[in-house]
């Protein structure tokens, strides 16, 4: 563990963070917590992704096992739910290990319910490790810049010794139980990936009629249209710029995690289920590694003549 200086005293040494999963998100963590001096160590199953990250000062792990016996506290952050499940189940998964150095597994993805409950329980019957899911919003920079939005479902002993680690990483609720992270996930990928399509139609609205799109976020931020959202958005779709802060693919995963989700407690949510609908038909037509923003292309654009 690396020591850090408060003052002129030597405080406690920071614990070995481990990373799961490099990508996009895995990096943001990586940025943050190398420079707050946190040790690092991380695993990706693409070699590149390692390599980026060993840029940046993380060491490299050779599997999900081994970053559980070389750190103190593992973050993961994967795509999908099978990959959460392989992580901790998998040949050299978690479980695999009899005496992990870690002491708490914090799952940043987004991943259905039943398989974190199932998961969470298989770690804690082990008795050498909790399980906390705190699935994140805010992308990339949010993480990196430490201002996430952090919902965990967990233990209060288990809670408790991540807050000093999640508190650097965000804004850090403890929702409830095991389970309760995913479940306000999905609360907020019904208000966030709705939006997505909502701002689309809006700004073909403000084109449509001559509008300066670029002072909309500023002319509503102090209204009820304002938000921390319309400004990145509309921005992002002004330019055209759908390079991927977060991927469509990724996008139409959490809608469809969320219509199921849905369907078993016989929930109508008509909106959800169109942008649903929208995501599916953008990824069908070759826009799965984009920006969520190129939900814009789906939508015409008037012609120039027509507009006002």
């Amino acid at each position: 563990m690396t020591s850090h200086r408060e003052g002129n005293a030597v405080s406690d040494p920071l614990p070995t963070i481990g990373l799961i999963g490099l990508g996009l998100m895995g990096q943001g963590f990586a940025r943050r917590l190398v420079r707050l001096g946190y040790p690092v160590v991380g695993f990706d199953s693409l070699d590149e992704k390692v390599a980026d990250a060993a840029g940046l000062g993380v060491a490299a792990a050779a599997s999900p096992a081994d970053v559980a016996q070389r750190a103190d506290l593992v973050l993961m952050s994967v795509t999908t739910t099978a990959a959460v499940a392989a992580v901790v189940e998998g040949p050299q998964g978690i479980l695999g290990v009899d005496k992990p150095r870690a002491r708490v597994l914090v799952d940043h993805s987004t991943t259905e319910i039943d398989t974190t409950r199932s998961l969470a329980a298989q770690v804690d019957a082990r008795g050498r490790m909790a399980f906390v899911d705190a699935p994140v919003s805010g992308g990339p920079a949010a993480a990196e810049e430490g201002s996430l939005a952090i919902m965990a479902g967990g233990r209060d002993d288990a809670i408790l010794a991540i807050r000093p680690v999640m508190d650097k990483l965000g804004r850090f609720t403890h929702m409830g139980a095991v389970g309760a992270g995913q479940a306000t996930k999905l609360v907020n990928q019904a208000l966030v990936l709705t939006n997505y399509c909502v701002m689309a139609e809006a700004l073909r609205l403000a084109e449509a009629y001559g509008v300066d799109a670029a002072r909309i976020p500023h002319a509503l931020a102090t209204g009820h249209a304002g938000s921390n959202l319309l400004p990145i958005l509309f921005e992002r779709m002004i330019a055209r710029d759908f390079a991927p802060r977060g991927y469509a693919r990724q996008v139409l995963k959490d809608l469809e995690m969320l219509n199921a989700a849905a369907q078993s407690k016989h929930l109508a949510m008509p909106m959800a289920s169109q942008a649903l609908t929208l995501f599916r038909m953008l990824v069908a037509q070759g826009g799965s590694e984009l920006d969520a923003t190129a939900i814009l292309t789906l939508l015409a654009e008037v012609p120039r003549e027509r507009r006002q």
